[in-house]
């Protein structure tokens, strides 16, 4: 980190050197090979793909899904069909599956489609669901940018998702002698916004994964004046983003599965995953991934995987 950075009177800009360090360490072939894949598939309205996640925390992608970000221009650009467009600007992101071969090994990945401007929006303070804040308080890869203009507003955008998270859960820790506690309280909070189910030593992990890296931001963001809301409106507030966020994660369900392309393939590798059944799909199948949801569960009850 640079020192003049961290000793001024911003403490964001030394948040912004921690972010540059980041998005500057080089992401594994393998990572590469895939989010090529996936940046073929929509061209030149693609303007940056972030790499961040379990993967990228794990640093393994052998058997797993590497978690990427195309950040896009215009919808519009992206999507053949109107629906998909609508649907993406509507309740972004938009999430499709691809895998590739590197190396003789395929490389498989689920990456979500945002316009630049609405990254931009979504990562700030404005925000009140923690969707992509919190996502990108951790961590972030750059695996592919266009040019130094899109990489300054993407850097931006990750160092307002970090100052959103932060300050987002401060009130609700009230003596922080442990500079990690408000961290860990943030994706704990962020997580129960969403249909996913995890126990709170999710969030523990997630944190001392890259514990210095925290507690670095947590002395930078200290030096911020005091968010002027009480434990209590902060503890009411997260309630407002619970009842807000199940309803987003029921209709992003609804969403995908109009949306989600690649979707049958991803089904059938996490079936062939999780039960060692291998499930070679026909024409039909990977393009209507609804139907062929059918079609698998009647054999995969024939084969007994489920009963």
């Amino acid at each position: 980190m640079n020192d003049s950075a961290s000793s001024g009177s911003d403490p964001t800009a030394a948040v912004g050197a921690l972010v540059d360090a980041e998005l500057a360490t080089p992401v594994a072939a393998p990572v590469r090979a895939v989010a090529t894949a996936a940046r073929e598939r929509h061209g030149a309205a693609v303007l940056a793909v972030l790499f961040y996640g379990s993967c990228y925390r794990d640093g393994a992608t052998e058997g797993a899904l590497v978690d990427l970000y195309l950040i896009v221009d215009r919808y519009r650009r992206v999507h053949r069909r109107l629906w998909s467009t609508f649907a993406n600007a509507l309740l972004p992101p938009n999430v499709y599956y691809v895998e590739t071969e590197h190396e003789g090994r395929k490389v498989r990945a689920k990456y979500a489609v945002v316009s630049l401007r609405q990254f931009a929006r979504l990562t700030g303070a404005g925000t009140l669901n923690p969707y992509f804040w919190a996502r990108f308080a951790q961590p972030t890869g750059l695996v592919w940018v266009r040019d130094g203009k899109v990489r300054r507003q993407v850097r931006a955008a990750l160092v307002r998702a970090i100052v959103t998270s932060y300050r987002a859960a401060r009130p609700l820790v009230r003596d922080p002698g442990d500079p990690l506690a408000v961290w860990r309280r943030a994706f704990r909070e962020s997580y129960r916004t969403e249909l996913r189910v995890e126990k709170p030593e999710r969030a523990r992990r997630i944190v001392a994964r890259f514990d210095d890296r925290y507690r670095r931001l947590s002395e930078l963001l200290e030096r911020l004046p005091a968010p002027a809301t009480s434990a209590a409106a902060c503890a009411r507030r997260w309630r407002l983003r619970r009842i807000q966020g199940k309803l987003l994660s029921v209709l992003r369900l609804i969403k995908a599965a109009f949306t989600f392309r690649g979707g049958a393939e991803y089904l059938a590798w996490k079936i062939e995953r999780h039960s060692g059944v291998p499930l070679p799909l026909t024409p039909w199948q990977k393009r209507h991934p609804i139907l062929a949801a059918v079609s698998l569960g009647w054999r995969l009850h024939r084969l007994r995987v489920i009963r």
